[in-house]
C-alpha cells in the first residue's frame, strides 16, 4: 500500500496516522517539551519503531509547510516496510536462492531510490535497510525508484550486524563492497547471496564489515578512485546477475 503524505504536521494529525497503522520513519519533537499530548505521541511513536529525534523550535519551523506543526511533525514511509521473513518468502516462492541487497546507512534518497531501481531489474528479492541513521522510504526515493517500490520489497532492521547473523542461519553468504576486497570478476559471488554497500562517505562500517564473509572490489582504470553508492551497487549486482545466469 502506497502512501501519498509524506509529512505529517500537528498534535492531532500525527497521533490519529501512528495510530492508524500509518508507517512513520522519524518523529520529530520540540526539544524540551514533555506535556501530555507530546507524551502520548512519544509512547504511541515507540510502539511504532519509530526513530524520535528532540529539534529546535527553529529547526520545526524551517521543516514545517503549514505553520502550526505545534511541536510535533512526522515523516511518513512513501510505502509500507517489509519483513524479512517476506523477502525469503519471495525467493521461495521463485525457487531461487536468496539474492538480498543491504544497505548500511545510505542517507540519499536518490541513491536509495536508484539502488531499489537497480535490485528489481536484476532479480534481487529484496532490500534491507537500517532504522538509524539512514534515509527512509520518503516520497524522493520513491520517486527516484521509477516505480519499483511497487515490487520490490525494503526491510527496516534496529541492527544491520544482526540481521546479517540470522540471514547467514538461512543460508546466505555475504559479500561487501570496499576497496580493499579482492576484484569481483575473481570471486565467486553464486548461491544464496547478501550484498552489502556501505554509507556514501565511509563505505561499509567497520562491525558490519566484519561480519561479512568477503570483501569485493569494483576495478577501478581512471584518476578518480570511488563511484557513487548507487553506480557502486548497480556494477557489482550485475557481476552477481551474471553469475547466477550462467
Amino acid at each position: 500500500m502506497s502512501y501519498e503524505e509524506y509529512t505529517i504536521e500537528g498534535r492531532n494529525a500525527v497521533i490519529e496516522a501512528i495510530r492508524s497503522g500509518k508507517p512513520i520513519d522519524k518523529l520529530y519533537v520540540l526539544d524540551g517539551c514533555q506535556d501530555g499530548p507530546i507524551s502520548t505521541i512519544k509512547r504511541e511513536a515507540k510502539k511504532a519503531d519509530a526513530v524520535i529525534k528532540y529539534v529546535t523550535k527553529e529547526r520545526l519551523d524551517q521543516m514545517s509547510t503549514t505553520g502550526h506543526h505545534q511541536g510535533v511533525i512526522a515523516q511518513a514511509a512513501a510505502y509500507e516496510y517489509a519483513e524479512v521473513d517476506d523477502i525469503l518468502a519471495v525467493a521461495k516462492e521463485k525457487d531461487e536462492a536468496p539474492f538480498v541487497f543491504i544497505l548500511d546507512g545510505i542517507e540519499d534518497p536518490h541513491n536509495l531510490g536508484a539502488i531499489i531501481r537497480t535490485a528489481n531489474i536484476v532479480g534481487a528479492h529484496g532490500v534491507i535497510i537500517p532504522k538509524n541513521r539512514a534515509v527512509g522510504l520518503t516520497a524522493t526515493v520513491n520517486r527516484a525508484s521509477a516505480g519499483a517500490l511497487s515490487f520490490t520489497k525494503v526491510a527496516k532492521v534496529t541492527n544491520i550486524s544482526k540481521t546479517i547473523e540470522d540471514l547467514k542461519k538461512e543460508g546466505l553468504w555475504f559479500v561487501c563492497a570496499d576497496m580493499s576486497g579482492e576484484v569481483m570478476y575473481k570471486q565467486n559471488l553464486t548461491g544464496p547471496i547478501g550484498l552489502v554497500i556501505g554509507n556514501e562517505g565511509e563505505g561499509v562500517s567497520r562491525l558490519v564489515k566484519e561480519k561479512c564473509d568477503y570483501i569485493t572490489s569494483i576495478p577501478m582504470k581512471g584518476e578518480i578512485e570511488s563511484l557513487n553508492a548507487s553506480v557502486a551497487a548497480g556494477v557489482l549486482a550485475y557481476e552477481i546477475l551474471r553469475q547466477r545466469m550462467s
